[in-house]
């Protein structure tokens, strides 16, 4: 938040209660404006009435009323009877000019103010036009000016002016990540504090919020968002331009999903209020967020549009890059000119000499990357070169980036061992910020950020025909979050407050929605709620420690007899790394989107039949989806799989397979792991020993009677029903068990999987609260409609209770990846446990139960035990 001159101007006695309406506008901007008023209303003379009309139209300001700050600005400089009273005015009148996208109107009205100041007027028209500056994207002038104005402050004893100076420069330094911004910020915060300037005092701890973000230290940004957002509320002010931050700070982690519903409340909201300079920068915002999305109509279309903006306002480092954000989404979409490429060479140029040096650097690496393709591998090394450079300095993005322009630039010069150095390398500076960001669903999305240099070493070992390297680079990039030391959320009030605020909301929702009430401003309610714990759980700072990928003879070691198979998505093909005795192998399984297409028809054809009962159409229409879909994984491997256990570790959407629906997987025991480097740390984990728990869920009279029979089968085990059946009560009763069991209705939550619930006494049970389970249960039993789905982002992490539970070290958990009928169900658990019980592994009881529940039933009975899968280590 960049500060306006909204502040004494030690103007003669006369003016004395104009200049209290002025000296309120930072602390109460609409007090301000009562107290002007009053004053314009007495008659007062010109200066005065010049004064009063400037301290309006600067709370407007505050107040996010352009075209109302604009018109009383206007009229300050109008009615001014001296030359000192008109160029304060024009100087206010030139900030708010530069807020409403005019830059240069704003440029000559504060510069033709600066020859009629001396003083202390003259270190605010400096510290104004510094402003201006700011805005067009003259920085190293704009940080001149407010060096100047520094410099006059501390002549005069300026404090004010020393912090708002002190406040634009430190944000500033901060966007161009050069030192001494956060000094900067600090010292303006602490002077805007002292001076009792609420409102000068939160927009400088936001910018240090901003300078948190930028040195990734998301868990500090996030923090200080909320915290200023807090203040922002109790003053009352809106301050819609802010949205804009959260949306870089978003980009950054990044949370893709997230950034793109921001940044169009932040169009809606700038676009309503008039604020032209904000909102270019939204529609860019819009566009970064629409290429991370993949949706490249809208990257391209909004930045086309900032572009615009930009170029109308003056702002010719704003429209580099937008156009950055063009290009990159034509190359995105296929486009490969010898027009494209000479377009990028040159915005990345533009940009790197107007101070944005990240997507200059992204720009390099796509031209050199267009450059290759078209065979001119010279050029293309060069650009390599140019980019690889950055690795050593700046954000870890940036230096991941220039260890991924090295690998690039290393691979056309025919040094692929080199190349693969590089890249680990760049992974390693990731691996070190996505563990400083601490919170699971942060850490979750971050993956985004390595795809690029995972996929190309792969491509390396592929290529090469090596599989154990192709297993270790496909390790290098899965399911990081699990290979994490997990960092445990805050012992935080305000969490538990708010979860048990959800808790309640969500119950009354349920309620009215099943007694056909309206249910508007409670989903509205669930919506707040929802962001404020998402916000307050984000918070966490960072854990310590990654799990190293294992080589293939340490798999070997602890596989035994069974048969592991990493499933590898490479370009558009699916790949299979097999373990076996020691051994790997690679094989082509065909096309990735053939099969994710049989993956979804399979399950298709498995829900239909739970929820449509056994017909010979739904039997026969699962039947082929799942002969189609076993015959394209499993047949380049059959020979080698012979009748042996498996353990599988998919990619993508075969996270939801429901595996004993197919014909190689039904009866053999089958575990289900996110990567294979949490399979093996899970298999050599002691289990919990403590006392089983069985609870159940409300509205589910055939989960009461299953666990009171399930009682029966494990003796000493403590039973949760009815009332008792509580969130808190089960999330106590986690801590250190042996074995824990849930029967209750499950609803996953595939827009944030974290707030998939489980339904218990007193509303539901989330994702989220487990994550501070201390002594994790050894086994967990989720007999609950699809609790063994997981939402999956880039890098093939998972989010959901598998999840959580596999990150706190849960050793095993068997749920479901469909909607179960409850009274059927009660069956196949009841067997699954007496065979637990007998001293079975999971996974093995799991299938031994499978095989003889489908024995005895029919279609449905078949689509319901495929429903169930082993996850972790069985």
């Amino acid at each position: 938040m960049v500060n306006a001159l909204s502040m004494p101007d030690s103007t003669d006695a006369g003016a004395g209660t104009a200049q209290a309406a002025l000296d309120t506008v930072q602390r109460r901007p609409r007090d301000a404006i009562a107290i002007a008023q009053r004053v314009l209303a007495a008659s007062p003379d010109d200066d005065e009435r010049s004064t009063a009309d400037r301290a309006i139209g600067l709370a407007l300001r505050e107040l996010n009323d352009l075209p109302g700050a604009l018109r009383h600005l206007r009229r300050a400089v109008r009615i001014a009877a001296s030359a000192r009273a008109r160029a304060l005015a024009q100087m206010s009148l030139g900030y708010v000019l530069a807020n409403a996208g005019r830059t240069a109107a704003a440029l000559r009205a504060v510069t033709a103010a600066l020859p009629e100041l001396t003083g202390a007027d003259a270190g605010r028209a400096r510290m104004q036009r510094g402003v201006v500056l700011h805005y067009r994207g003259r920085y190293d002038e704009a940080v001149r000016d407010y060096g100047h104005a520094i410099d006059i402050a501390q002549r005069c004893g300026d404090l004010l002016l020393e912090a708002r100076a002190r406040n634009n420069r430190g944000l500033l330094k901060t966007h161009r990540g050069t030192a001494g911004g956060d000094d900067d910020l600090s010292r303006a915060a602490a002077v805007f504090h002292e001076l009792g300037l609420d409102l000068a005092a939160a927009d400088a701890r936001w910018n240090s919020g901003i300078a948190a973000g930028r040195r990734g230290d998301i868990a500090a940004a996030l923090r200080c968002f909320a915290a200023v957002g807090e203040e922002y509320r109790r003053l009352a002010v809106p301050r819609p331009a802010l949205l804009l931050d959260r949306v870089e700070l978003l980009l950054s982690v990044p949370l893709v999903d997230e950034a793109v519903q921001v940044a169009a409340v932040a169009i809606r909201e700038l676009r309503r209020r008039g604020m032209a300079s904000d909102l270019a920068e939204a529609l860019l915002a819009q566009a970064r967020a629409a290429l991370l999305a993949g949706d490249l109509d809208t990257a391209i279309g909004a930045a086309a549009a900032a572009r615009t903006r930009f170029r109308r306002q003056g702002r010719r480092t704003w429209a580099a890059f937008a156009r950055h954000v063009e290009l990159r989404a034509e190359f995105r979409r296929g486009t490969r000119s010898p027009a494209l490429f000479r377009a990028m060479v040159r915005t990345a140029d533009q940009l790197d000499a107007t101070g944005w040096p990240d997507p200059a650097l992204i720009t390099r690496i796509d031209a050199g990357l267009l450059a290759a393709a078209a065979g001119r591998t010279d050029r293309a090394r060069e650009l390599f070169a140019t980019a690889a450079r950055t690795r050593g300095r700046g954000t870890a993005s940036r230096r991941a980036q220039g260890w991924y322009a090295l690998a690039l630039w290393r691979r056309l010069g025919g040094d692929e061992s080199g190349a693969a150095r590089a890249l680990r390398r760049g992974l390693a500076v990731l691996d070190r910020h996505r563990t400083s960001l601490g919170a699971t669903e942060l850490r979750a999305h971050s993956g985004a950020y390595g795809q690029e240099l995972a996929a190309e070493g792969l491509d390396i070992a592929v290529r090469a025909g090596a599989p154990a390297r192709v297993l270790a680079w496909a390790e290098r990039w899965r399911a990081n979050t699990l290979r994490m030391r997990s960092a445990l959320p805050p012992d935080d009030p305000d969490l538990v407050a708010t979860l048990a605020d959800l808790r309640m909301v969500s119950g009354l929702l349920e309620d009215a929605v099943l007694a056909d009430r309206p249910v508007r401003a409670l989903r509205g309610r669930q919506a707040r709620l929802e962001h404020r714990i998402r916000d307050l759980a984000r918070r966490v700072p960072g854990g310590s420690g990654v799990l190293a990928p294992p080589t293939v003879g340490a798999l070997a070691e602890r596989l035994g007899s069974r048969v592991l198979v990493e499933l590898v998505a490479h370009g558009d093909r699916l790949r299979a790394v097999l373990v076996r005795d020691g051994r790997s192998s690679l094989h082509d399984l065909g096309t990735l989107a053939e099969a994710a297409r049989l993956a979804r028809w399979h399950r298709f054809g498995l829900r239909r039949l739970i929820t449509t009962g056994d017909s010979a159409a739904a039997r026969a229409g699962a039947a082929h989806a799942a002969t189609a879909l076993d015959s394209q994984l499993f047949d380049p491997l059959r020979r080698r799989l012979a009748d042996r256990a498996l353990v599988i570790v998919p990619v993508g959407v075969l996270h939801g397979v429901g595996w004993a629906g197919l014909p190689t997987c039904a009866g053999r025991a089958v575990t289900v792991a996110p990567s294979a480097t949490v399979w093996l740390a899970a298999d050599q984990r002691e289990a919990a020993v403590g006392p089983a728990v069985l609870a159940s869920g409300p509205r589910l009279p055939a989960g009461q009677a299953e666990v009171r029979r399930l009682a029966r089968v494990l003796p000493g085990s403590r039973l949760l029903t009815g009332a008792d059946a509580t969130a808190d009560a089960l999330t106590a009763a986690l801590d250190g068990a042996g074995m824990v069991h849930i029967a209750a209705h499950g609803t996953f939550r595939a827009d944030n999987p974290q707030f998939s619930t489980l339904e218990l006494a007193g509303g539901p049970l989330f994702a989220y609260e487990w994550e501070r389970v201390t002594r994790p249960p050894g086994c967990v039993v989720l007999s609950a409609c699809e609790s063994g789905l997981t939402g999956v982002r880039p890098g093939d992490e998972i989010m959901g209770f598998a999840a959580v539970l596999l990150a706190l070290g849960t050793r095993c958990l068997i749920a479901t990846v469909l909607p179960v009928p409850a009274e059927p169900t009660t069956a196949l658990m009841l067997d699954l446990h007496r065979r637990m019980q007998a001293g079975a592994r999971p996974a093995p009881a799991l299938a031994d139960a499978q095989q003889a529940f489908v024995a005895s039933g029919d279609g449905t009975a078949r689509a319901t035990a495929a429903a169930f899968i082993c996850l972790g280590a069985g």
